[in-house]
């Protein structure tokens, strides 16, 4: 069945219980690959945290058509609900596809995040056709959609956001989803914001945390406190001091740094496989340095990274009570995050 965005959200929102068990099969491709990530995620919501996921890829399935509906059909070794992921479905998938569509039984939902898929796709035609499946393809919004889309995200994680500031995180973004909820989550940790605990966005502290705010090249401090080298964390810490830069300014490039590490690391627990994990951050890793971001991901397990996002956003925080004492406080976080790391090498 073809769905536009908000019926694919409703049925997302209510799968795995009895009533939307008629769908099997949701797909979701199209040009705005982070619009389909973002609905896979309300699946993921949907299903509770305790769901038991099981990922497939396309090579799998052209191997062993039969594994998805196998899969689709299993109950979880823990009695937990249970639902399958592929990534990489392209038309070497229709056999598997076919198979899960006309099984007997399959009462866990299967979802596929796929690109720019052809309208002649014999995969899209399929789930088009038939009525237990879902296809919902995903554009590009355009700049009063974007503009929503950022405050929804906003919303969600207990910010209040006003349009003008929505309009300057879609162009720092470009309009991409995926940028507009990194500039939108980093706020939400800079004003401490939650959904039972809501704050308003300030000018200023998109200001002191957007893309377009100029500051120093901080790549080589994100490196040492994040991979533990003490000794080149306090050469770099020593040059900021030299040149007078606010301590402040390398906040904002080491919490983007950490949540990547986060979403990695969360995947790669999920997976088994790092590299995997690591594609699956796409562009968000620089490509010089991904032997670096692997190393580091290694060291800090999910429980480890979480507190080291919670220091930097206290650091964030201590940095707004002065120059002097703000410095003092995020040296301190920075030397704590890089000694943890320092004892995991």
């Amino acid at each position: 069945m073809k769905a536009n965005r908000g019926q694919i959200e409703k049925a997302l929102d209510a799968a795995g219980q009895a009533s939307a068990a008629d769908v099997r099969f949701f797909l979701l491709y199209g040009p705005d690959e982070a619009g389909s990530a973002a609905l896979a995620k309300r699946l993921e919501r949907a299903m509770g945290p305790d769901a038991e996921r099981v990922d497939l890829d396309g090579g799998t399935l052209r191997d062993d058509p039969a594994r998805l509906s196998d899969e689709a059909a299993s109950f979880s070794m823990f009695g937990d609900k249970r639902w399958i992921r592929v990534s990489g479905m392209g038309e070497e998938s229709v056999p598997a596809l076919s198979a899960l569509l006309e099984a007997e039984v399959a009462g866990n939902p299967v979802l596929a995040v796929a690109g720019a898929l052809k309208a002649t796709s014999k995969l899209v035609k399929l789930a088009l056709e038939h009525r237990a499946a879902m296809a919902c393809i995903s554009y590009q919004p355009d700049a009063r959609e974007a503009e929503q889309i950022a405050i929804a995200i906003a919303r969600e994680g207990g910010l209040r956001l006003a349009p003008e500031l929505a309009r300057r995180i879609v162009a720092l973004a470009n309009g991409d989803r995926a940028l507009m909820a990194g500039e939108i989550e980093k706020l939400i940790l800079y004003l401490d914001a939650a959904p039972e605990r809501p704050a308003e966005a300030t000018g200023e502290a998109l200001d002191a945390l957007s893309a377009d705010n100029p500051d120093s090249d901080a790549a080589l401090l994100v490196n040492a406190v994040l991979g533990g080298d003490l000794g080149a964390m306090h050469r770099e810490l020593g040059q900021l001091t030299q040149t007078g830069v606010s301590m402040a300014s390398v906040l904002r490039p080491l919490l983007t740094r950490a949540m990547l590490l986060a979403h990695i690391r969360v995947e790669a627990d999920r997976s088994g496989r790092l590299e995997a994990a690591m594609e699956s951050a796409g562009k968000a890793v620089f490509w010089k340095e991904k032997g670096l971001v692997s190393r580091q991901v290694r060291l800090w397990d999910a429980s480890g990274i979480a507190r080291v996002i919670q220091r930097l956003a206290h650091a964030e925080r201590a940095s707004r009570s002065g120059r002097t004492m703000g410095d003092l406080l995020v040296r301190h976080e920075l030397l704590a995050i890089a000694r943890q790391a320092a004892r995991e090498r």
